[in-house]
């Protein structure tokens, strides 16, 4: 039977929670930051807009074949026009592009079996027992969700029956759309309508979980009840202070300054979300334990790969995972490769315990 890709709706939205979570240092000491673009119009005192440059590429070589890397992030400002010239520049001479490392769940079910399996999928949704979100939570948490529910959400009064988990993912997307964000900016389309143009066929990496008993894990989900109410009072958190910061983040990756990025903090509710749902016991079940190593070394592996059959190469990597001193990068730089940031970007200390990368990464193939 054909391969069935589970409903989002069982593991939260994947792309946004299922994604390999950012990883940024401690804050470091504050520099000076280069001054931003002349050309880049700021509509307000926070959100940029217009045609930004985005940040410098990461140049990762041996020998004389070369992999370049675009670091992304989200939230990026949602009214920006994303245009490098280094990036449409690699692309053209490019053999490979590997897209961002996800997980990806896949179930073998036909037709009739992925029909059978909806209900029961978008049942995972709402709170066991048609309980409401205020019956589930204390009160100061709920009067604070209430505040931004108003604000962002209107009158949505079914949303109320939803597990934390999933209100949390819908107002914090509300939110950012509210604030002049996005996702994503449109970058990870640029790159492939350019891709596209130029030929150069795309490499999803991923880590793949192929679940034999569909019913049965969603089942299992709707009765583990993980830990929801982190990933919510961290979302909340976020929205109520962390949306300023979120902002600066965005504008300092349109303008390409790297410097001020890698000082800012981060929230980090990602990784809250992510916790809320591999560390349930049906997660243990499907082979969801410890996704950020799983996906390290599939994204090892797939770069090894690409490096060794390609002159030259491009890749998409969370900004977190290039400024880390602990990031992917760091552990192919242990492994002998040369490793080169963009111009006018310090170089971080690798941290101690970094010498040696993950022993799975060298095995995993695509």
């Amino acid at each position: 039977m054909r391969p069935w890709t589970v409903p989002l709706c069982f593991v939260l939205a994947a792309p946004a929670v299922l994604a390999v979570p950012a990883r940024l240092p401690p804050s470091a000491a504050t520099t000076t930051a280069p001054p931003v673009p002349s050309d880049v119009p700021l509509l307000s005192p926070v959100v940029v807009s217009g045609v930004v440059p985005g940040p410098g590429l990461w140049k990762v070589s041996k020998g004389d074949h070369v992999l370049r890397v675009l670091g992304t992030l989200s939230p990026l400002p949602g009214h920006i026009q994303w245009e490098s010239r280094e990036v449409a520049q690699v692309l053209a001479q490019a053999r490979q592009v590997l897209l961002e490392p996800k997980i990806k769940l896949k179930a073998d079910v036909g037709f009739f079996g992925k029909l059978f399996l909806l209900p029961t999928a978008y049942g995972a949704r709402k709170n066991p027992d048609g309980k409401t979100l205020d019956q589930v939570m204390d009160a100061p948490t709920y009067a604070r969700w209430q505040a931004l529910k108003r604000k962002y959400l209107g009158g949505d009064s079914g949303i109320e029956r939803w597990r934390p988990l999933f209100a949390a993912q819908e107002l914090y997307r509300k939110a950012l759309k509210a604030n002049g964000l996005s996702n994503d900016g449109g970058v990870s389309g640029a790159v492939a309508a350019m891709a596209k143009q130029d030929g150069v066929p795309e490499t999803p990496v991923e880590y793949r979980v192929e679940i034999k008993q569909p019913r049965e894990a969603l089942k299992a989900f709707k009765a583990a009840a993980p830990s929801d109410l982190e990933c919510f009072n961290r979302t909340l958190d976020s929205i109520e202070h962390d949306l300023p910061a979120m902002t600066a983040r965005a504008n300092a990756w349109a303008t390409g300054d790297l410097e001020e990025l890698r000082r800012l903090p981060d929230s980090h509710r990602r990784d809250a979300c992510v916790t809320a749902i591999t560390s349930a016991g049906f997660a243990h079940q499907l082979g969801l334990d410890d996704v950020p190593a799983q996906l390290e070394a599939v994204w090892l592996g797939a770069a090894r790969k690409a490096l060794a059959d390609n002159a030259s190469s491009f890749a998409l990597l969370p900004m977190g995972e290039l400024l880390s001193p602990t990031g992917y990068l760091s552990k192919l730089k242990a492994a002998g490769y040369t490793v080169e940031a963009p111009p006018g970007l310090d170089e971080a200390p690798v941290a101690a315990g970094s010498a040696t990368a993950p022993a799975a990464a060298a095995s995993v193939t695509r």
